[in-house]
């Protein structure tokens, strides 16, 4: 969760540390600090708040140097103060350090070191480190303390240490928070995510767990968990830096929920064969006889991934007609799930580093299960760890609240039921060619969709000021609804409660009154009478209705009062992909009320963009 920049080259480090800083701050943070090494050893500088508290100290106080460290905390052990924000010392001063997760025997630890001496200054985790790794150092060097300091931690966890007992290097470790190695001329990074360097080199080295990462002026090292030297080749990313910026969007959010149409371009790129009337997953590694012979297919994800997950399994069991389990990739692990080796285990994250989702996928793969990722990030742990892929394409998200990545996944999923579908002989050609087609208008369908954003933001100022909303949808767009309630809680901080229309009698009715709006999600389909029959109970107990429905439907509006109510019109389209258009007018619903409430839209309180620790 935390932001990790470290640099070694010949420019000044500070800008190009706090450059890194700024490009994550999308990953949510609470303090800031830098270590610089120059002529007089380490120099560390620090701040609570946001990066520009970090700015006016270092112009307060400038530090120079060639190489050094950088960090943005997101507070797990102790407050978020100046004290307890990174990097930190050990008691000699000689080591310095920043560090992303969590040191699970922290505690113990401490209290060892305690009895023997050291001082702690703060309250976090991660000081125990650096007194460890200061207790190690000895002739051989700082790559050889921090290995015999990682024998005593338990838990997940990146480092990124320098030394004035070995100046010039730079070493860092991963087990399990994302480490990336960028290789420049002559020049050479570390980070925590892709962005911090992209303006710098595209040739990066994603860390494998417990592998570590020696920088020096001569380059980059590699080595194992024992300390023996390991080849790594690099990748390069085709993303452009400037993706990467709001290209004149107020807010990265709002970037993001326009370059959706392109977005879902990128995903179905040589993936769809008209003629054929067929898609072609190569990457997803899936053969025909493989894909005949599950039993079932388990989705496994958190957060806004889990409600595609959810999608996913109207999708999958639909088009495909095998059983569909979805899972929290929080809980999976520790309720002992029954695994068999025809199961498909397909696991859904952004970022390809969510910790939890890691550890679903990881115990599917040690029972035996055949494993999938649907991701955004090119080389990222998922990828890595899965047997096959389904990239999504949809470039850096750099907006906590997710938006594209979610209707990228919702298509991805698309994808996958329709090729298990194929496989499994349920759909033909003639079947699958409609859907080909709605998928290749989807782009345009969305672009339409975008163009009601003036609307949505009317509507936000007529409802801004509430403090509840209910979110409802019926059959696979119940879940558009739990999406729509979380987007809008997560960056207006109202909350908002997103349940099955069908349910509604079953508990939430008793909220409902003239104080909270009810957001209804009701597309012409099967169940279409069913939602105005929902619509006419919330009428009739004096709430407000925000209807979002499709073209060619004239019933809805007689029921709603243009004073007090809002319906929006879709054009149509095909019902499967529904889902999708449907949760647009939602995340723009989302952003509107949270600038009118005057919330921070890409870095919302107590959020982090990749949850990589527990």
């Amino acid at each position: 969760m935390c932001g990790i920049i470290g640099y070694i080259g010949q420019q000044d480090v500070v800008p190009v540390v706090l450059d890194g800083l700024r490009r994550l701050e999308y990953r949510g943070y609470d303090s800031a600090g830098i270590a610089v090494v120059g002529p007089d050893g380490i120099d560390v500088r620090r701040s609570a708040g946001k990066l520009g508290n970090l700015e006016r100290a270092l112009h307060e106080q400038p530090l120079r140097g060639t190489y050094g460290i950088g960090h943005t905390r997101w507070a797990t052990h102790g407050r978020p103060t100046e004290e307890n924000a990174h990097p930190h010392r050990d008691q000699s001063g000689r080591v310095v350090l920043v560090h992303n997760g969590i040191i699970e025997n922290y505690l113990e630890l401490k209290k060892e070191l305690q009895g023997r001496g050291i001082v702690f200054r703060t309250e976090t985790d991660t000081e125990v480190v650096a007194h460890l790794i200061g207790l190690e150092l000895r002739d051989d060097g700082l790559h050889a303390a921090v290995r015999r300091a990682l024998a005593r931690l338990q838990g997940l966890f990146a480092l990124v240490v320098i030394s004035s007992a070995d100046p010039g290097t730079i070493v860092a470790v991963r087990n399990g928070p994302p480490v990336v190695i960028g290789l420049g001329e002559q020049e050479w990074f570390v980070a925590s995510d892709i962005p911090a360097i992209l303006a710098h080199t595209r040739d990066v080295v994603f860390l494998e767990d417990g592998q570590v990462a020696v920088l020096t002026r001569e380059g980059v090292r590699f080595f194992d968990a024992d300390g023996r030297p390991v080849v790594r080749q690099a990748q390069r990313i085709t993303w452009d830096p400037v993706m990467a910026e709001k290209a004149g969007y107020k807010h990265f959010m709002l970037k993001e929920i326009f370059e959706q149409p392109w977005a879902i371009k990128e995903t179905l790129v040589g993936r769809l064969s008209m003629e054929q009337g067929d898609v072609h997953l190569p990457e997803a590694n899936l053969d025909t006889a493989a894909m005949t012979g599950f039993s079932r297919v388990v989705l496994l994800a958190c957060g806004t991934s889990w409600h595609a997950a959810l999608v996913g399994k109207f999708l999958i069991e639909q088009l495909a007609r095998i059983p569909v389990d979805v899972d929290y990739g929080s809980e999976y692990r520790y309720r002992q799930p029954i695994i068999a080796t025809t199961d498909l285990m397909v696991a859904i994250t952004q970022s390809g580093e969510t910790a939890d989702t890691l550890a679903a996928l990881r115990e599917a793969r040690r029972q035996g299960a055949r494993t999938l990722a649907i991701c955004n990030v090119v080389g990222s742990m998922a990828t890595r760890e899965a047997e096959g892929t389904i990239q999504t394409h949809a470039g850096p998200e750099i907006g906590v609240a997710s938006t594209k990545a979610f209707t990228t996944q919702l298509v991805a999923l698309t994808l996958l039921a329709l090729k298990l579908g194929r496989a499994r002989g349920v759909l033909d050609a003639d079947a699958v060619r409609p859907i080909l087609q709605a998928l290749t208008e989807l782009p345009r369908h969305v672009e339409q969709v975008l163009s009601c954003a003036p609307y949505l933001e009317d509507v936000a100022r007529r409802f801004y000021q509430c403090s509840d909303f209910l979110f409802l949808g019926r059959g696979m767009h119940y879940p558009i609804a739990l999406e729509g309630a979380l987007k809008l809680k997560e960056i207006s901080y109202i909350h908002a409660e997103g349940y099955p229309a069908g349910e509604m009698k079953h508990g939430p009715i008793a909220l409902i009154d003239e104080k909270m709006p009810v957001v209804a999600l009701a597309p012409r389909d099967h169940v279409f009478e069913k939602m105005l029959g929902n619509v006419q109970e919330v009428k009739a107990r004096g709430g407000s209705v925000i209807a979002i429905t499709e073209e060619g439907e004239p019933h809805l509006w007689s029921l709603l009062d243009p004073r007090r109510d809002a319906r929006l019109v879709l054009p149509p389209i095909h019902p499967l992909l529904s889902p999708i258009t449907m949760t647009v007018p939602l995340q723009l619903l989302a952003y509107h009320v949270a600038v009118l409430r005057g919330c921070d839209v890409d870095q919302p309180r107590n959020l982090a963009k990749s949850v990589t620790v527990e």
